[in-house]
């Protein structure tokens, strides 16, 4: 049996040791949270509705597959109701609570989804690059800065695409394409490939599940089957005013 002198000083030590057990778990849990975010983008506040800045915008990047049947996500660095809705329905689809208000929770799913060069998971510059076979984003009108950030945009829509349809591959037969080679391929003068705005998609699921599903992704050009041109792929862009033909799919 203990004796009365012995047992305040066991309990002390006992307290100590869990005391200096939970700081270390904390601080490893930190840590890690924050180095996986490190690569990319580190949100460092809490963002809701009347926030503004870099950080918003690029949420609203990441969000931007989000603005429901039709609409389109303005990456303005103004959080406004449609950021918030558009935050709502991601937080839904990923199984978090929908409040509309970005903070751990959202950040953290969002540092799960993107790899260290911000692009998400399932998509990378390459497949959305030169589709003549070329390496880079240069060639088109835009600066190649301004091309690879269209093309960043694109990718984040396409991956809320690829989560609404059962996180499904996503197979892409064309991207950007420099002037050369949109002239090419007979691309129209005023394409959105020329600006890394636009991807045509090949493979499953069909060119008309992809085309109505991308209705509600903030695709502004959708052209798929029925189509001229377009009976072997499904074409989505990001273009912010709505222009839809898919008459063989009831669009």
């Amino acid at each position: 049996m203990l004796s009365r002198r012995r047992l305040p000083r066991i309990l002390a030590v006992l307290a100590l040791f869990a005391a200096m057990l939970a700081t270390s778990i904390t601080t490893s849990i930190v840590t890690a949270t924050k180095a996986h975010a490190d690569g990319c983008y580190t949100w460092s506040r809490t963002l809701s509705e009347g926030a503004s800045g870099e950080d918003v915008r690029q949420l609203q990047i990441r969000v931007a597959g989000y603005p429901a049947y039709g609409g389109h996500i303005a990456a303005d660095g103004a959080f406004g109701p449609a950021t918030k809705a558009a935050v709502q329905r991601f937080q839904s689809a990923y199984g978090l609570g929908a409040d509309g208000i970005a903070g751990s929770g959202t950040f953290s799913k969002i540092y799960a989804l993107q790899d260290d060069d911000c692009t998400p998971i399932h998509f990378t510059y390459a497949e959305l690059d030169d589709g003549c076979g070329g390496s880079g984003y240069d060639g088109g009108p835009l600066s190649e800065a301004a091309t690879k950030a269209n093309a960043l945009q694109t990718m984040w829509q396409l991956e809320a695409l690829r989560h609404a349809l059962g996180d499904v591959a996503i197979n892409i037969s064309s991207g950007f394409r420099s002037i050369p080679c949109n002239n090419s391929v007979g691309g129209a003068s005023n394409s959105q490939h020329l600006y890394g705005r636009s991807a045509d998609l090949t493979g499953s699921p069909s060119f008309c599940t992809l085309a109505k599903q991308a209705r509600y992704h903030g695709f502004g050009g959708i052209f798929g089957p029925g189509y001229p041109g377009h009976d072997d792929h499904t074409h989505v862009d990001i273009r912010t005013t709505n222009s839809w033909s898919a008459p063989n799919c009831g669009i």
